[in-house]
This record gives structure tokens, sequence and C-alpha cells, in this order.
């Protein structure tokens, strides 16, 4: 009985599991690719993360849009339009000038009706966006104000201005409108940061995009020192390009 027994052990056919081919990759699951896709038409979600997704959600389309635009490769979004004025205290105008130093971030002198322009690009060395922004002078060329944005810091936003300048932002939706205001502002070089004490601080930033509708948005700009009121306010309308 025992060599039977081994006798069939040595006859019984052995199970050969199938080769897989080399070179083939086994398909990703349904729902791993409905996931990439959904990522995909939610476009850049690098603003809405800023934003309760409430509030995100009950802004106009458009201003979402805007928002949500992916700047891949050489893609630009542009915007044109008009700054329908630009007011500047005595303190703010000697503030302007002096900013001169830095990159000249602040309109430089008081307008009336002014042709505009904004272009907005990806910066690919810190994960961030450019913004270069044209205003039409009474005389001379237009000026050109450039600056960075990076989703990073403390608020998970910051413009930098220059000569290693910047300020962090918050962000908050209000009813059709999205609005960017300064927390602090610090001084950066490489490792070394330095946080600007209030004193030497110019006041608050208040940077506020408004949907008007039809591919239509108003642009206001306000810095308001604690002591030395309004000093700069400047408001703009532009449209999609």
């Amino acid at each position: 009985m025992g060599e039977q027994r081994q006798h069939e052990s040595h006859d019984a056919p052995l199970s050969v599991r199938p080769e897989r081919s080399r070179g083939t990759q086994k398909p990703a699951p349904a729902c791993l690719d409905f996931a990439r896709h959904e990522r995909e038409d939610e476009g850049d979600t690098r603003f809405r993360r800023l934003v309760p997704r409430a509030d995100w959600d009950a802004l106009p389309e458009d201003v979402r849009r805007r928002f949500s635009k992916r700047l891949t490769g050489q893609a630009v979004a542009a915007y044109s339009g008009e700054i329908v004025w630009t007011r500047l205290s005595r303190a703010g105008w000697l503030l302007a000038q002096l900013c001169r130093l830095i990159g000249a971030p602040l309109p430089l002198e008081a307008s009336g009706p002014a042709p505009a322009a904004v272009a907005v690009s990806e910066e690919r060395r810190r994960g961030g966006q450019y913004w270069t922004r044209l205003y039409g002078r009474r005389r001379g060329h237009p000026q050109a104000i450039h600056s960075a944005k990076s989703f990073a810091g403390p608020t998970g936003l910051e413009e930098h201005i220059g000569r290693g300048f910047g300020m962090a932002l918050t962000v908050r939706a209000e009813a059709d409108a999205l609005i960017f205001a300064s927390d602090h502002y610090f001084w950066q070089l490489g490792g070394v940061r330095l946080r600007l004490p209030a004193w030497l601080a110019p006041g608050e930033t208040v940077v506020t995009h408004q949907h008007l509708g039809h591919a239509r948005f108003a642009f206001d700009l306000k810095v308001t020192h604690p002591r030395l009121g309004e000093l700069v306010n400047q408001h703009g309308l532009f449209r999609d390009g």
C-alpha cells in the first residue's frame, strides 16, 4: 500500500502557474482611474484649498474658474481692462517711491482712467505663479509690476515682491468676491527669514477680486496704515482674455 501511494504521488500532475508576459502592466483599478480624471476635472486646486469648501462652492463660477486654471507648460492667463482710479496720500506716494528700491510693487503716481493688463504664468521652481501687471501712465512707458506667489508659509500663500521682501496672505471668500489680506511682511534670504515688526510695516494690504458677470471682474487694492490712514486706493475693471 505504501509503495502504491508513493507511485501515485509521482504520477500526480504538477500544477503549473501561468507565466506573466514581460513588459505588460496590470491595468489600474477603475476607482483609481476615476479619481485621476476627477482631479483633472477640478483643475488647479491650490487656491481652493485656502478657503473652506462651502465658501468656495458659493463663489460665482467665473471666479472659481479663474483661480483654478492649470497653467502648464507655456500657458499664460491674460486679462485686459483699465485702472479707473489710483489715489495716493502724501505718505502713500512717499512709500511708493521708497519701494522702487525693491521693485516698485505699488503704483507710482495717482491717475485717472488708464489702460491695464495682467498676465499670470506658472513658476516651476517653487510651484507658484508669476504675476505681471502693466499700468498705463499719462507720460512715458507703462509701469510694470512683477511679483511671484508661492503656496507656502504659515498662511499657505505668500507674495514675493523683490529683494527678498514679501508678505504672507490670508484668503477668504465673501459672497461674489475673493479677498486677499496681508497677515505680516517678511524679508527672506536663503534659509534666513525675518518677520518685519509692525512699526516697520506699511500697514494692511487688501486686494479684492469681485465678480461683475459676463466674464468681467473688479480689482481693488487698498493699503491702510494704522496711524497714517489710507495710503493707496486703486480700482480697476478687467475682462477675461
